[in-house]
């Protein structure tokens, strides 16, 4: 068993601490009984989710200029796709045979056979590419599916080989509402692409240096690639740190530390609207920069993995590391509501802001317990997008259950 495996639940602060421990919520016996391996569930929902994502491949095949992205078009082979859209496939069908065969939640079997059935009369693997028109914008289909595998594939591992909580369920609490911002964001992901590309030309073209840029791109990969990182999370702290002390940009933000259990896709948790201001402003200083796209697209798989590590489950130690890079333990921190961890560790990408600045936290023996707002707020897609738009958001929702709940953290 790993070391991080054998870590208890949760840390316990000494006499003098000054932290403000809650219990954590573990789940009841029902909940871990139901997924106990020869109940179904677990090749029921392997299959329905492998057969829903092969179908949608297949579309994406079939329709090129609907669902797919233009920008990503160019990364990938479609020989690769092909080879991956074959693994689903079989994935859903031998799960949902085995589901089906054991007659025990056999509608998620039924869901995944069904949709792999539908991919396959579509065509499969095997499926022609449609005509495609790279004037129009896509959906951005193609980046969801394959982050969605890549991210879920990686990460559960992670989470199952190193947890920090091995007592928190992979289909925990308001995963679903954690998938629909998956694919929300990501179906946005063209326009905003779009949108960002378009704002820094005419916010900050009169600010181009050439000299500047011949010098970036002058550079080896790896170092255009660090001053990326250094610039982006420069820009990306300070707007952070104003969505925590602005009350009109908290509203927007609060969306994302709503959640109360973090995990890999926990960071997907996010208000469009930010997640647009979030890519526009970020993007100034790399567009000022003037990176080659071999540097920029290091920088931009670096930031995304980054983005999924730092809200997963994972207690992997890190050794010195954790002093250089954000990680699990000091990107929980934030989301905390143990004091005086609230309104500390803005930085995505490198500590050292959060110390220039004042507002680094990371006990090194200490991890928090408890995640979410300090007002509990509504439980669904819609109510949360209405949410900053409220004129009285200290009320939280109906259904925000008992006073000990609401009070959950910031």
């Amino acid at each position: 068993m790993s070391e991080a495996s054998e870590l208890p639940p949760g840390p316990e602060p000494p006499p003098e601490s000054e932290y403000a421990y809650g219990e954590r919520r573990t789940p009841t016996a029902a909940q871990v009984a139901a997924f106990e391996p020869g109940r179904g569930r677990i090749s029921g929902y392997l299959s329905a989710t492998l057969g829903v994502m092969s179908l949608l491949g297949v579309l994406c095949f079939l329709y090129p200029t609907l669902f797919t992205t233009a920008e990503l078009r160019e990364a990938y082979e479609v020989g690769q796709i092909r080879f991956l859209l074959r693994i689903t496939l079989i994935g859903s069908v031998a799960f949902g045979l085995f589901n089906m065969a054991r007659l025990q939640n056999a509608r998620l079997g039924a869901v995944g056979l069904l949709c792999a059935g539908a991919a396959f009369l579509l065509g499969g693997w095997q499926a022609e590419v449609g005509t495609l028109d790279p004037t129009k914008v896509g959906l951005g289909l193609d980046w969801l599916l394959l982050d969605l595998l890549a991210s879920a594939g990686l990460f559960i591992f992670l989470e199952k080989l190193f947890p920090r909580y091995p007592d928190q369920a992979i289909l925990r609490p308001e995963l679903s509402l954690d998938v629909v911002y998956f694919g929300m964001n990501h179906l946005a992901l063209g326009f905003l692409l779009i949108a960002s590309n378009g704002f820094a030309p005419a916010a900050v073209d009169w600010a181009v240096n050439a000299e500047l840029q011949a010098f970036v791109t002058g550079l080896p990969i790896w170092g255009q690639v660090i001053l990326l990182v250094f610039a982006a999370d420069l820009v990306q702290y300070w707007i952070h740190r104003a969505y925590h002390e602005v009350p009109w940009l908290w509203g927007l933000h609060a969306v994302h530390h709503s959640t109360e259990h973090m995990d890999w896709i926990a960071g997907s948790r996010t208000h469009i609207l930010q997640t647009l201001f979030d890519r526009t402003l970020v993007f100034l200083p790399l567009y000022l920069l003037g990176p080659s796209k071999e540097a920029l697209d290091v920088y931009v798989v670096y930031a995304a993995l980054l983005a999924v590590f730092i809200h997963s489950n994972v207690g992997l130690p890190m050794g010195p590391l954790k002093w250089i890079i954000t990680t699990p333990q000091f990107h929980h921190w934030h989301h905390s509501s143990d004091q005086p961890a609230i309104d500390t560790n803005y930085a995505a990408y490198l500590p050292l802001y959060d110390w220039l600045f004042g507002t680094f936290h990371m006990p090194d023996a200490h991890w928090p317990i408890k995640y979410g707002t300090l007002t509990r707020l509504p439980r669904t897609f819609w109510g949360q997008f209405a949410y900053p738009f409220q004129r009285d958001r200290g009320r939280g929702d109906a259904d925000a259950g008992t006073p000990e709940e609401a009070s959950a953290g910031s």
